[in-house]
C-alpha cells in the first residue's frame, strides 16, 4: 500500500477515481481512512478521492512526537503539495475537523471548499479531560478491550448500535477499534485532548464550508456544529438525522447526498 513521506514521518494514503477535482478525506480519532468507503464509492466516478491515516493509527506509523493539531495541519498540507492535490475540497471528521479548519486558516491557498463533520472548534471541555486521560492510560497499558464499549457509545450513535440489522457492521468496527497500535492511540489521545481552540480564527476561513453533524452526536454535540456555521461567512449546515459522532458510517448515504449537493453548489 502506498505510503508518503511527510515531515520525516511515514503516512498511508490512498487513491480512488479520478476526476478535473480532488476531495481529500481526514479520518476521525481511533479509525483511519476507511470511514470514508461509501463516500469514496458513490464519488469516485467524478472525482480523485485521496484517503490517508494520521500517524499512529490505521496503517501509519507511530510517530515519537508531533500529535498535537498543528503539526497534524501541517503534515496534511505536505501531503495535499507532495500528491499534487491542490486546491481540494478538504473533508475532515471529528479530529480530521479540527485539522480542516487549520488547513482553511493556516494554508487557505491548498483548499478550495472545506467539509467539516462531527467536529469543534473549541478546546477539549475540561469535563471531558479526566475520562479521556484514562481512556488513554488504559488502551496504552493495559487493554482497550476494557473500555471498547463506553467508547463505541460515544463514537456511535444509539440507533446504529441496537439496530439488529447491523449487528455485524457494528462488530466490524469494534474489531478496527480493538485492532489499534496502543501507544499509537495514547499519543492521538493527548494531542485531541491538549488541542487549542481556533474559534476566534474562523472568521479568516474564505473557502465555502459544510457543516455536518449527526443529530445524535454526543461526543461533538450540534450546538457546537452551530456554532462553527455562524462563524464561518457563507457556511452552510446540515443536520442527519439518526447519526452519532460518525455520521459517515452510520448514515453514509444522507452524507454522501449533502457533499453531493454541496460541491455541485460550488458550480
Amino acid at each position: 500500500m502506498p505510503h508518503a513521506k511527510i515531515n520525516g514521518r511515514s503516512l498511508h494514503y490512498e487513491e480512488h477515481g479520478g476526476g478535473p477535482e480532488t476531495i481529500v478525506f481526514a479520518h476521525g480519532l481511533l479509525w483511519s481512512g476507511r470511514m470514508f468507503e461509501a463516500q469514496i464509492a458513490a464519488l469516485k466516478s467524478r472525482y480523485r478521492c485521496i484517503t490517508f491515516d494520521w500517524p499512529g493509527q490505521g496503517q501509519s506509523e507511530v510517530a515519537p512526537d508531533r500529535y498535537d493539531m498543528d503539526s497534524l495541519a501541517a503534515d496534511a498540507a505536505a501531503l495535499v503539495k507532495q500528491l499534487s492535490a491542490a486546491p481540494c475540497h478538504f473533508a475532515g471528521l471529528s479530529m480530521g475537523g479540527f485539522v480542516a479548519m487549520r488547513m482553511g486558516i493556516r494554508y487557505p491557498d491548498l483548499v478550495r471548499s472545506l467539509i467539516l463533520m462531527e467536529t469543534s472548534a473549541d478546546p477539549e471541555p475540561p469535563e471531558n479531560i479526566p475520562k479521556y486521560k484514562l481512556l488513554s492510560f488504559i488502551s496504552r497499558w493495559i487493554s482497550m478491550r476494557l473500555v471498547a464499549g463506553n467508547t463505541m457509545r460515544i463514537m456511535f450513535g444509539q440507533s446504529f448500535l441496537n439496530d439488529p440489522a447491523r449487528r455485524a457492521e457494528v462488530e466490524r468496527w469494534k474489531g478496527y477499534l480493538l485492532a489499534n497500535n496502543q501507544s499509537g492511540i495514547a499519543r492521538a489521545l493527548k494531542g485531541v485532548v491538549e488541542r487549542k481552540g481556533v474559534y476566534e480564527d474562523l472568521g479568516r476561513i474564505k473557502a465555502p464550508t459544510l457543516v455536518i453533524v449527526g443529530e445524535d452526536d454526543v461526543a461533538t454535540v450540534p450546538a457546537k456544529a452551530e456554532r462553527i456555521q455562524t462563524a464561518i461567512a457563507g457556511a452552510r449546515l446540515v443536520r442527519i438525522p439518526r447519526a452519532g459522532h460518525t455520521s459517515t458510517v452510520e448514515e453514509p448515504e444522507a452524507v454522501t447526498r449533502a457533499i453531493e449537493e454541496f460541491l455541485a453548489g460550488l458550480g
